[in-house]
């Protein structure tokens, strides 16, 4: 079983902004269908001015989806811009697949769990939490099993099934999902710095620091009544993204944590934050601590061959607590490929673009300023016997060899 929450975010816009910039309205009425021309639009009336623009979808994603910016004009915060403009968007549809990327961890499920809620009171009527790969972290099997979520297993060709199709915590089709790269999406909402898909529907804020904060924002306008259960998820999710908010957090993290508490399950968010280590995890995290090396404040370490893909960036997280160290790169084999994390607290190097220059020519990576991940396939090794230790011995010593010039670069 397996669903989906997700925490509230930013704050209401201040009169003095309204009263400046006016409110928008949408004056269009003509819904956009699949496989429409991305030159149809919306029209946007400035309440007070009287004048009315017309926007291309692609030039609403490029200043921050639907509730940002005309041209020449600062940003507009106003979260009841967007909750128009989604609401009118999906209650013009019968069925919707919410698509989460692929090994979907907290934010992402909280802010599926969000949509899912949001669309069934909009009257949509079938609703399918997809997600790709593996829930494999302690943590998240344990969201799902003790909040009994709803989600299931995507199927590449089935996507063409949905009136809609959206996605939580992550922007493009092909890029951490197994979505097909051409497919249509009508709903991105997102705070990864990243270029989104060219949707009907676009809310991508880079300045909060979950997903489920944007879509706590949306339950908030909507004035939903409190749902003990999706109000536990989306706070767990804000908890999880934040490291407990430590980490990326923003006064919209916070307020949407003073909205969600009154009414969490305080004993299912104490016992989800108390999930057990397997012991394939905590495996993967002591070999990552003895096979470490550092260079200056860098450490990069191996963390061998494990079936459990989230311990790579739980050993990053933890190898950050030595001292003098600022930023931290752990790999491990999983299954046929090289899986990497990373994370830094260097405020001179953004680790998600270091990342992906210095993996670029040799697999996919890619993150934020402080967090990143990555993946280099090991297809060209496998043999009928699977890969050979002495190759991975000499994969790993390859990369910590590349990762380590590239350091020196930088350093």
């Amino acid at each position: 079983m397996l669903s989906t929450q997700a925490p509230q975010s930013a704050s209401e816009p201040t009169p003095s902004n309204t009263s400046r910039w006016g409110s928008i309205a949408w004056v269009n009425s003509k819904r956009p269908t699949r496989g429409c021309s991305k030159r149809t639009t919306w029209r946007q009336r400035s309440l007070n001015s009287r004048h009315t623009t017309t926007l291309p979808y692609s030039v609403l994603r490029r200043r921050g989806g639907f509730g940002g910016s005309l041209p020449g004009r600062p940003r507009i915060p106003s979260a009841r811009t967007r909750r128009t403009a989604s609401s009118w968007l999906l209650e013009r549809s019968d069925s919707l697949a919410i698509v989460c990327h692929d090994n979907p961890d907290p934010d992402c499920l909280a802010s599926a769990l969000g949509l899912e809620h949001i669309a069934a009171s909009l009257g949509v009527e079938h609703i399918d939490v997809l997600y790709g790969g593996g829930i494999t972290h302690q943590q998240n099997r344990a969201m799902v099993n003790v909040l009994d979520l709803d989600i299931d297993p995507f199927e590449a060709d089935s996507i063409g099934e949905y009136e809609s199709v959206g996605f939580v915590d992550h922007a493009r089709p092909g890029r951490n999902n197994t979505v097909p790269s051409e497919s249509e999406i009508d709903v991105v909402i997102d705070h990864h710095d990243v270029e989104p898909a060219d949707a009907a529907y676009v809310d991508h804020r880079t300045e909060v620091g979950a997903t489920a904060t944007i879509l706590t924002e949306y339950l908030r306008e909507f004035e939903y009544e409190p749902d003990e259960r999706l109000w536990t998820a989306l706070l767990f999710g804000i908890r999880r993204e934040t490291l407990a908010f430590q980490r990326g957090t923003t006064r919209s993290e916070y307020a949407a944590a003073q909205f969600l508490h009154p009414h969490v399950d305080t004993e299912v968010v104490r016992e989800l934050n108390s999930t057990l280590f397997s012991t394939g995890t905590l495996n993967a995290i002591g070999k990552a601590i003895s096979d470490r090396e550092i260079r200056g404040s860098w450490l990069v370490s191996n963390a061998g061959r494990t079936t459990e893909r989230d311990a790579i960036p739980q050993a990053a997280d933890y190898l950050l607590n030595l001292e003098g160290i600022n930023t931290t790169i752990v790999f491990a084999v999983v299954d046929d490929s090289i899986q990497l994390s990373a994370r830094s607290r260097d405020s001179r190097v953004h680790i998600g673009e270091w990342f992906e220059e210095t993996l670029s020519d040799c697999g996919s990576a890619g993150g934020h300023r402080n967090m990143a991940g990555g993946r280099i396939g090991l297809d060209t090794f496998v043999s009928g016997d699977g890969i050979a230790d002495e190759v991975i011995d000499l994969a790993a010593r390859s990369l910590t060899r590349r990762l380590f010039t590239a350091i020196e670069e930088v350093s």
